[in-house]
């Protein structure tokens, strides 16, 4: 099965060029542990391969001889504009590759559903009068925000790199109107869909917002989950990222005895430092 590279390059060398086609993946991160930072990764590395090969074969490398780059790569919002995240992957790795890799990625924000039903005044998320007019005359008609991003994933996944910032947010906005419920058949939906889009969909959550029931769904409901957390040793503090549920991808880790990485942010952004095996 082909596989499409996460674009964090020692990773994918690690489990054979990247994910398998057609997966979900979780990516559960405890704050600031990294799993934001390996979502802008992703996005700007394979950004990167479509526009400028230089830099990508300098900051990544070749691909492994079964991964295939997508076709594009998409990045879904349900708070923020495309500049707010431009402006963050731009403080988390050199500025010439987040300039070169961020140039390709397609970036859609849902913030006008998000916010439309609760307190945010609507000048806060609309800039223009014209945009107001357009939310007022979509929201007398409104589709509920999980059916929003559905139609956006229908026309953007198939083939293609697909980013889900983040279910997090689905979290914060639970009232009668969107259930628990609702966010678990979601991701199970995905992941049956992903598989015939032939694509590579990440969705971020912070699990500190969850029970952890809730993240047993999510776990369950994903093609994979990678695990990003703070590990304390001595006076140090360090980012890990633990591989779980992972099916074509954790049984190569295993078969190496390796646990966890530990990783580091550098110039082409999250990137593993060192990886901890079985004693």
């Amino acid at each position: 099965m082909e596989r499409i590279p996460f674009g964090i390059s020692r990773l994918d060398s690690t489990i054979d060029g990247g994910a398998p086609q057609g997966s979900v993946v979780l990516l559960s991160g405890e704050a600031g542990a990294g799993a934001r930072e390996f979502m802008y990764t992703s996005a700007v590395i394979n950004g990167l391969a479509l526009t400028d090969d230089d830099l990508f074969d300098l900051h990544y490398g070749d691909l492994a001889p079964n991964a295939r780059l997508p076709d594009a790569v998409h990045y879904l919002s349900f708070t923020a504009e495309s500049y707010q995240i431009e402006s963050e992957i731009s403080m988390s790795m050199e500025d010439e590759i987040a300039t070169r890799g961020v140039a390709p990625v397609n970036f859609e924000s849902l913030s006008g559903t998000y916010f439309h039903s609760s307190p945010v005044p609507r000048n806060w998320y609309a800039e223009q009068s014209s945009d107001i007019t357009s939310l007022r005359k979509r929201h007398e008609e409104r589709e509920g925000l999980l059916s929003a991003l559905g139609d956006e994933l229908g026309d953007r996944a198939a083939g293609n790199l697909v980013v889900i910032d983040s279910l997090t947010d689905l979290v914060g906005a639970m009232d009668e109107d969107l259930e628990w419920s609702d966010i678990n058949y979601l991701v199970k939906g995905l992941a049956k869909a992903a598989h015939d889009w032939s694509s590579l969909i990440l969705v971020h959550v912070n699990f500190e917002t969850l029970t952890e029931t809730q993240h047993g769904h999510l776990v369950d409901g994903c093609s994979g989950t990678l695990r990003f957390q703070w590990e304390t040793g001595g006076s140090t503090r360090a980012r890990t990222l633990v591989v779980k549920n992972f099916a074509g991808v954790l049984s190569q880790i295993e078969a190496e005895n390796i646990v966890k990485f530990e990783t580091d942010l550098g110039d082409a952004g999250l990137d593993i430092s060192d990886v901890r095996k079985i004693r």
